[in-house]
């Protein structure tokens, strides 16, 4: 089996502008806001390319605890699921796929941290 890389994250927080500029004076990331989703903004960063990895922040509800999740890029995403599973994982958001053409899931390993899976193509 090939390596699979982490290629995406998530921050999630009620603080959304305090997130974006901790990031911005820290790393020197700057972002784009992309809308809402999930009903507040989404804002993404390339994160230092060429050798940094894309990555953004969603905005939650105030009070919402806060977050922070890698995603690994998947030929398959409902294939790696049934793997996660079978290595002790559990799905807890299965497969669905975006407006945008992206297919995700949530996992969570067996030691309980949360990971998401992604692919581009239009395999679910």
């Amino acid at each position: 089996m090939t390596s699979t890389p982490v290629t995406w994250f998530e921050i999630g927080t009620d603080r959304p502008d305090e997130a974006q500029g901790f990031y911005a004076e820290l790393f020197g990331w700057t972002f784009t806001e992309e809308g809402t989703a999930g009903g507040g903004s989404y804002r993404t960063t390339t994160a230092g390319e060429p050798t940094g990895i894309g990555g953004g922040i969603r905005a939650l509800a105030e009070g919402a605890p806060g977050y922070a999740i890698l995603y690994a890029e998947v030929a398959d995403v409902a294939q790696a699921c049934g793997r996660a599973e079978a290595a002790g994982g559990t799905v807890l958001t299965p497969p669905r796929t975006t407006p945008g053409g992206l297919t995700l899931a949530l996992l969570r390993d067996p030691v309980g941290t949360h990971l998401g899976l992604f692919s581009s193509g239009a395999t679910a």
